[in-house]
């Protein structure tokens, strides 16, 4: 046997997960480079020259900041309800038995496993039976709505791992249920609680085929990227799209070095 079938045998998994990284990563790729394109037509498909115009004046197409603006509100409120509401389930289904919970459990699920499309009728059919006015609060209600079983999910996996030895032990040292749920559960369960948040806020933000059919005249950032793909692609939409990747990468960067710290020896 070779030498490098020996290396390669070895380090198998670590280049297919280095490959797997890289696909992943292509479109993120692209995207970044034909931020700094300035394109001859209305089409930004094709690399022409460099240029930082469109990072001096992202907002230079008219309403793109504005959609930009709304999907971060959405997105923004979307999370803090599906958070709350998500956190509150998690723990009813984990330290509870009541009648039902199993279909509850099973329910839960149902809107990560049931096509977006037949979701975005079923709501739309629900607001016009209501009456009510497509916009904001549609949007926002919708959004909620297919986010919370993504939070119940992640905070309930956090939630059944912990040890409930530690919430007994403050009790013992005479800790009330709020100082105990505030000082104990509350720091425990908040990787889980944070991990749903973010997937419930990059959930909602990116959201496009629920969005179009509860939105009525509303523009979200998504949509806006969707209609300007039929006319022309301005390259301040690749300037975007590269930013909130590299803000996304810090946070992780960021979480990652925290972890570290935390788990570091204390000498």
């Amino acid at each position: 046997m070779t030498p490098f079938v020996t290396w390669l045998k070895r380090n198998l998994v670590v280049l297919a997960g280095l490959l797997t990284l890289a696909y992943l990563l292509l479109p993120n790729i692209v995207v970044t480079v034909f931020s700094f394109n300035r394109p001859a037509g209305r089409f930004n498909y094709e690399w022409q020259e460099f240029s930082t115009d469109a990072w001096q004046d992202p907002c230079g197409v008219a309403d793109l900041c504005g959609s930009l603006t709304l999907s971060l509100r959405i997105a923004f409120w979307a999370t803090l309800g599906a958070t709350a509401l998500g956190t509150a389930i998690a723990f009813a289904l984990v330290r509870y038995r009541f009648r039902a919970r199993g279909a509850v459990n099973s329910l839960i699920f149902l809107p990560m496993a049931m096509p977006e499309v037949v979701m975005a009728a079923s709501l739309l059919t629900l607001f016009l039976n209501m009456g009510a006015r497509l916009g904001f609060w549609t949007i926002l209600i919708a959004h909620i709505m297919f986010c919370l079983s993504f939070v119940v999910t992640a905070v309930k996996a956090r939630v059944m791992s912990m040890d409930p030895t530690l919430e007994q032990a403050a009790q013992d040292l005479y800790a009330g249920p709020f100082q105990t749920f505030l000082r104990v559960t509350l720091p425990i369960a908040a990787p889980g609680i944070a991990a749903g948040a973010l997937l419930a806020f990059a959930l909602s933000f990116d959201d496009f085929i629920i969005t179009n059919f509860n939105a009525g005249s509303t523009v979200t950032f998504p949509m806006f990227v969707w209609g300007s793909a039929q006319r022309g692609t301005p390259v301040q939409i690749n300037v975007i799209g590269t930013a909130m990747f590299a803000v996304a990468v810090l946070l992780v960067l960021v979480s990652m070095a925290a972890g570290r710290r935390r788990t570091r020896p204390k000498a």
